[in-house]
């Protein structure tokens, strides 16, 4: 199985797919790996993480964002900055959506 970042645990559905197609696991492993290359630090990806599932309206992608935000210690309200911030651009439907799914986790 691939190794997994250390910041939270996967959900069951995650560790359950990359075990029965390691392949896969192993190049989101090498994605992830190189989405970190570059000036930004760690606090800063996860926000613009964060934001970019908020754009796409993905939930699991935000839950994930948020387990892994807060996992290294971005709070709750710059969380919901990153909401407010996204209510301009993606219109206030989107915005309540993620903001309950940030209540989710």
């Amino acid at each position: 199985m691939p190794k997994q970042e250390k910041l939270s645990n996967p959900p069951k559905a995650y560790s359950d797919f990359v075990a029965r197609f390691p392949k896969l696991g192993q190049a989101w492993d090498l994605l992830a790996e190189a989405g970190k290359e570059g000036p930004l630090d760690e606090r800063t990806a996860r926000l613009v993480k964060l934001a970019i599932a908020i754009g796409a309206q993905k939930e699991g992608a935000v839950h994930a964002s948020v387990r892994k935000a807060r996992a290294i210690g971005v709070t709750d309200a710059e969380l919901e900055q990153v909401v407010a911030l996204s209510a301009g651009t993606l219109g206030l439907p989107t915005a309540v959506a993620a903001h309950t799914w940030i209540k989710d986790v």
